[in-house]
């Protein structure tokens, strides 16, 4: 059995130990010692790194009541080695999962959120919730969460005798057998984990929930804390503030500034719509073809204006008219308009010809196709 240092001091950085086996697998090696500091792959949280004298450690995983170190290198059985874990990704993650902890007893407390997922990363944290929730309250629990921070809360980490966990009411992921250790947050929250946790909630520094989506009938939110909510906080004032700067106004008006903005951009893309009707009406207008078959190419129109387009044209002049507009390079969109069972045969011919997507009825073919302008024009030359 390998005993759990970090269980006993979660602040713990470095120890010693002496190696009880070291097993060579596909050029790696699984190193088991009598006690470690670094925290296994559990709960939803990646391992510990560091190192085992000058030896990396770069994975860790529990299997029953041993815990394996993986290294590129050996160690000797029966030598007595230095641990030292990367406190700095260890701390970072405390606070992490400390946040999500608080986050998820409020979530229970205040509207009976079920926590049915947790994934923490070095980029990112995620837990989800079994009930949707809305932005406001999710803006509750984030206060709520920063209040408990600010208490400056204690919390505590144990493992309960039987008769007191059945007298204690306490969250948990999932079924759990053996010992259940515990982890109390003073006013805040108790659920079941393996995991480290910071002392106090202070430590934890601003909790700060992000981006959400629907998962499966409820929610999964996005979270970070500490460093991570101060870093990201710098990202995005340094970008509004910059955004502020390029609108002439303070970085805590760039809303309303782009709001404005869209507006006036919308009135303009209405604006420029009509003209472009109206520029394709008076075409339309003064289309005089000398053949029963046409193609026509227009510049960035869509697909409503080249139907609309398409079908003037046949209803002042009949025959085929193709008109058409480059998507991309080599691509064009197309519609092709005519009589019902002349257009059914031009068009197996067209696709005979191209690579086309599309199709279909009523006197009006649509989608789009890969060609050269000059190889397109000679289809309706014949």
């Amino acid at each position: 059995m390998t005993e759990k240092l970090y269980d006993l001091d979660s602040y713990i950085k470095e120890f010693t130990a002496t190696v009880l086996e070291c097993d060579e697998r596909d050029g790696r090696y699984k190193i088991l010692l009598n006690k470690t500091a670094f925290f296994p792959e559990g709960g939803g949280q990646p391992s510990d790194i560091g190192f085992l004298d000058d030896i990396e450690v770069f994975d860790v995983r529990e299997s029953g009541d041993k815990i394996y170190h993986y290294t590129d290198k050996p160690l000797k059985k029966g030598e007595e080695v230095k641990g030292r874990i990367n406190f700095e990704r260890r701390f970072d993650f405390m606070q992490q999962h400390s946040a999500e902890h608080i986050a998820s007893g409020i979530a229970n407390k205040l509207f009976g959120c079920e926590n049915v997922g947790f994934h923490l990363s070095e980029d990112i944290v995620t837990f989800d919730f079994d009930k949707m929730l809305s932005r406001e309250q999710i803006n509750e629990i984030e206060l709520l969460c920063n209040k408990a921070v600010f208490e400056n809360n204690r919390i505590k980490a144990y493992y309960p005798k039987k008769e007191e966990l059945k007298n204690l009411e306490y969250r948990s992921k999932k079924e759990l057998d053996g010992a259940i250790r515990i982890v109390e947050i003073e006013n805040a929250d108790i659920c079941a984990c393996c995991a480290p946790h910071v002392n106090k909630t202070g430590e934890i520094g601003l909790i700060k929930l992000l981006s959400t989506e629907k998962l499966r009938g409820g929610i999964r939110i996005e979270l970070k804390a500490g460093n991570r909510a101060l870093t990201d906080y710098n990202e995005r004032y340094e970008a509004t503030r910059k955004i502020g700067e390029m609108l002439a106004v303070k970085y805590n008006e760039t809303y309303e500034a782009v709001e404005r903005l869209n507006n006036n951009l919308s009135e303009q893309k209405a604006q420029i719509t009509d003209l472009k009707r109206r520029i394709l009406e008076m075409r339309a207008e003064s289309f005089n073809p000398k053949s029963d078959k046409t193609a026509e190419f227009l510049e960035n129109a869509d697909m409503k204006e080249l139907q609309a387009y398409a079908d003037k044209l046949y209803k002042k002049a009949g025959g085929i008219r193709g008109v058409f507009s480059l998507k991309a390079e080599g691509e064009y969109s197309f519609v092709i308009c005519g009589e019902a069972d002349e257009l059914s045969e031009f068009f197996a011919e067209f696709k005979s010809k191209f690579t086309v997507k599309g199709g279909g009825r009523n006197g009006m073919v649509q989608g789009s196709v890969i060609a050269e302008k000059d190889s397109l024009s000679s289809v309706f030359l014949k």
